[in-house]
């Protein structure tokens, strides 16, 4: 069997990401406008009502910008925590009860053929979740969105196939950025705000010990760093540690506003 994955939008300006393993198929996250997760979605061949449900990480806009109209318009259940939904409010809109499903940290469950997994994560946020998928072998995993890689989160990711993992900003442009406020920078910054590429980096050391060989950066922002450099810092870990990327582990960036490219992992075979 195969499991299929897609960042449809990774970035500070919104997300939305797909994933599929047998005649399944979810969306984590819905934080750009419906119409632009409907043409993402048409870019790779999907039509939104083979949507089997949103599975929400948080509230804050960058992820539940289009799930109200995704819901309305095709649908789509939204499966979130209880936080999540006080949080969520009326920032989407109506939402027709039937397709308001309530998941809760550390409680696995099937959505058709796909394995849900929700974990705690370290952000500001109400009741935030990342997401462990599996199908067979196969798991793909998203953290994104931690002030930092704690030991919790890594054990609820660690072995999987292949994981998104945040790499949000360089520090330094942070401290400089004109745009921002202090308090800002210090909620990016801090324990509950979002991992740097230096942080980043030694999750993925972690990660790839840890049996892990696909990983793609993401949640890249759009003001305090650049694609270029988010990988270069963890090449620069890796060639350190005598790990070669392309070799040893596939390394990939999701883009913020650009549909990325569809990742195939399939189950090793014996003969």
């Amino acid at each position: 069997m195969e499991m299929y994955f897609c960042p449809l939008y990774s970035g500070s300006s919104g997300n939305a990401l797909f994933c599929q393993y047998g005649e399944t198929r979810l969306l984590i996250d819905a934080g750009k406008p419906g119409k632009a997760i409907t043409e993402a979605l048409a870019s790779i061949g999907v039509e939104p009502e083979t949507i089997s449900g949103m599975l929400i990480t948080h509230e804050h806009t960058d992820h539940i910008a289009g799930a109200g109209v995704m819901a309305r318009k095709y649908g789509l259940p939204i499966y979130a925590t209880p936080g999540t939904w006080r949080g969520i409010g009326d920032k989407i809109g109506k939402v027709n009860p039937d397709l308001k499903r309530e998941i809760a940290p550390g409680k696995e469950f099937f959505l058709g053929d796909i394995g849900v997994a929700p974990f705690s994560i370290p952000h500001d946020a109400a009741q935030p979740v990342g997401f462990r998928l599996w199908g067979g072998s196969l798991s793909i995993s998203t953290a994104t969105d931690l002030g930092v890689f704690t030991d919790s989160v890594y054990d609820h990711i660690a072995g999987s196939s292949l994981v998104l993992l945040e790499s949000n900003h360089d520090p330094e442009l942070l401290r400089a950025n004109p745009h921002y406020a202090p308090s800002l920078k210090q909620r990016i910054l801090g324990d509950r705000g979002h991992l740097s590429n230096d942080a980043c980096a030694q999750a993925l050391l972690r990660l790839i010990a840890g049996g892990t060989g696909h990983v793609i950066l993401g949640h890249l922002s759009g003001e305090n760093n650049t694609p270029s450099l988010a990988r270069r810092v963890s090449e620069t870990a890796l060639n350190r540690e005598g790990i070669e990327p392309g070799r040893d582990v596939l390394l990939q960036v999701a883009l913020r506003d650009q549909t990325g490219d569809i990742y195939c992992i399939r189950e090793r075979t014996t003969e």
